[in-house]
């Protein structure tokens, strides 16, 4: 068996590709797996070779043949020029604006953003003379009218990461590229099989490994890809902050490569199966789920999207935080916790009526966002079942 090159992947399926991409056994002495590269100096045999930095790697902060592994393996996947590698999701979304940005410009961020993505725009960039206005994640090409002449950047994130509406974005791209503005992707829930960024216009992509590409609950890494324009500026600025993921994290991204295709599915399969029962319960008023026409910009994702991953959102009828805690503090099998994309079934309560500022958020009652995992549905429904009933009690 010989290694396989992009070239002859080109024709092959995305499954097939996850499989082989970023993979050279020959160079590794016939091993599948490219090994941990732990370490920073890069020895050269000789003095002109120093002097002029003639190897494939002269320091560790550059990369490592593991990290060049899983950079060129995503390039692949999401279409792109290249791709960098941060310590986390949140780096790698600051490692792209910064990228795009300097003081005195102007960039539009979606209302519905991960929020700690908000609060780097509102005090880092601010400090930095960035100044961030936040649209109405429905306003598609119409955000034309929020541009300003030093509007430099547009970031978008489809779904938003709790209340998930599902943008327009073909049509904010194309308007970004025809006025020069750089548009910037949080594709973290989709990751690139169920929506190719580039492809649908994004000039940088950000992407939180830690949720679907770890897939284990056990790492943190973020990935930035870009198109051709983008990709040298990109490289430039993490280069100079040599903001490197950890080669243990690295490895074990490469490892839920190899498996994401089946993971995702799966966990789209069983999240649309629990939010259809959800959707079926006297609680629950309405899901938010981009698969759903009941959820915002469903028209976009049955247009743009390739499949759907295994976290969504419900909102329940009015009840009493006394009963909402007598309902989740009593589960099983659903963890409380942050993050998501993981083996395990996680639920958070949320409310973004304290941060939103471009929209206004009116549940009529608690807000949940569900992380689907890999136990048995019929488990996960019995969970929540006497969870109801527990908040009926407590009512």
């Amino acid at each position: 068996m010989t290694d396989t090159t992009p070239q002859d992947r080109l024709h092959l399926k995305n499954r097939t590709k996850l499989v082989h991409a970023g993979r050279r056994p020959s160079e590794q002495h016939g091993f599948v797996n490219t090994p941990v590269y732990r370490g920073s100096t890069v020895l050269f045999p000789t003095l002109e070779d120093l002097s002029g930095r003639k190897a494939r790697f002269s320091y560790a902060t550059q990369g490592t043949p593991t990290t060049a592994a899983l950079e060129s393996a995503w390039t692949e996947l999401s279409g792109a020029a290249g791709t960098v590698l941060a310590p986390s999701g949140l780096a790698a979304i600051t490692l792209a604006l910064l990228t795009a940005v300097k003081s005195g410009d102007h960039i539009l961020v979606t209302d519905a953003v991960y929020r700690p993505s908000r609060i780097f725009c509102d005090t880092v960039l601010t400090r930095m003379g960035v100044e961030t206005s936040y649209y109405d994640p429905a306003i598609g090409a119409s955000i034309d009218s929020m541009i300003r002449p030093n509007t430099s950047v547009i970031f978008v994130e489809t779904p938003g990461s709790q209340s998930f509406e599902v943008q327009d974005v073909p049509a904010i791209a194309a308007l970004a590229r025809a006025k020069g503005i750089c548009t910037i992707l949080d594709n973290t829930w989709a990751t690139p099989l169920f929506f190719p960024p580039h492809a649908r216009g994004a000039d940088m992509a950000v992407e939180a490994g830690t949720k679907y590409l770890g897939g284990h609950s056990d790492l943190l890494i973020g990935l930035v890809s870009a198109n051709p324009e983008w990709f040298p500026r990109l490289r430039a600025t993490f280069d100079a902050f040599a903001m490197c993921a950890g080669p243990e994290d690295v490895f074990l991204s490469l490892r839920g490569l190899r498996t994401l295709d089946l993971r995702l599915r799966e966990a789209q399969r069983q999240a649309l199966d629990l939010a259809r029962w959800l959707a079926a319960r006297k609680e629950v008023v309405q899901v938010l789920h981009p698969a759903f026409p009941s959820c915002p910009g469903h028209s976009f994702w049955k247009r743009d999207f390739l499949g759907s991953s295994g976290l969504f959102s419900i909102l329940l009828s009015p009840c009493s935080a006394a009963a909402l805690a007598a309902m989740l503090d009593g589960l099983k099998l659903f963890g409380m916790g942050y993050s998501w994309g993981g083996f395990e079934s996680l639920v958070i309560p949320f409310d973004c009526r304290t941060y939103r500022s471009a929209t206004a958020w009116n549940p009529p009652g608690p807000a949940l966002r569900f992380s689907v995992g890999l136990e048995d549905i019929e488990d996960l429904k019995a969970d929540l079942d006497a969870g109801f009933e527990r908040m009926r009690t407590a009512a």
